[in-house]
């Protein structure tokens, strides 16, 4: 737990706060003593998760493709002192097969998206602050029918370390958390694909997936002062699985369509 002594003055965001590891996240900040600002582009969502937690939570809509909108929801921000960005998604599909507008999408949501955030929480973090991004095992490691996903991720990873040079003279701190496969709704697709969470959890060393809390606690750590000479990095949690190999996804979509 964060042993901060002025973290009940302080306040937190969280992008995608609304379900997964954004939800985890928000809970377990709060549980820290943070003020913390529920983001999410769905509302109602955010507005549940705040409820939730109580009256030290606020709900706010947020759309990561929309510069207004991200704006918006900084506009009003005090006592910034962590911002952390889980808000993503993945249209999978081959590359000579991928509709452009699929991949114009995945990088909106997961690249410009995190610009955005960083533009704006960089004007508005106090000084000393910290930004996390939620990254991913695809930011470092390819996988079939990945591209969008995979090309963001990384793009992510490379923002970070210049987001982390760029902000250090006023003492904000700028990760990045990559993890494998995590039990939250963005992958409970690949549960219908014969196969595939089992060749997951294969290329996982410690055999099993993640939960949402395990990256949340990473989030609260990096935004603590536990972590205050930590920036410019990218913590890889999940649970070894960048050690081996990433599954063969659009083999085990062609082999279940052929089934």
């Amino acid at each position: 737990m964060t042993n901060t002594s002025d973290a009940h003055t302080r306040s937190a965001m969280v992008i995608g706060g609304g379900s997964g590891i954004g939800l985890a996240t928000a809970h377990v900040l709060a549980r820290d003593g943070y003020r913390v600002t529920v983001a999410d582009v769905n509302l109602e969502a955010a507005r549940t998760v705040a409820a939730d937690i109580g009256d030290t939570a606020t709900a706010i809509g947020l759309d990561v493709t929309d510069e207004a909108s991200v704006a918006a929801g900084f506009a009003d921000a005090r006592d910034l002192h962590a911002v952390v960005n889980c808000a993503g998604l993945s249209l999978p599909g081959q590359i000579t097969e991928l509709e452009l507008a699929h991949w114009k999408t995945t990088v909106d949501v997961c690249l410009t998206g995190t610009f955005l955030v960083i533009k704006y929480a960089g004007r508005h973090l106090e000084d000393g602050g910290s930004i996390t991004c939620i990254a991913s095992l695809n930011g470092r490691q390819p996988g079939t029918g990945m591209a969008g996903y995979c090309a963001a991720k990384a793009g992510v990873l490379m923002l970070v370390e210049v987001a982390a040079l760029e902000l250090a003279a006023r003492g904000i701190r700028v990760n990045a958390i990559n993890p494998g496969l995590v039990d939250t709704p963005l992958v409970a697709g690949i549960a219908f694909v014969p196969g595939l969470t089992e060749e997951y959890l294969e290329n996982t060393p410690l055999g099993r997936s993640g939960h949402p809390e395990e990256i949340a606690e990473a989030a609260a750590y990096l935004a603590s002062e536990r972590a205050a000479w930590m920036t410019g990095s990218a913590i890889d949690l999940n649970g070894g699985a960048h050690l081996k190999r990433y599954p063969d996804m659009l083999a085990r979509v062609r082999a279940m369509g052929e089934s």
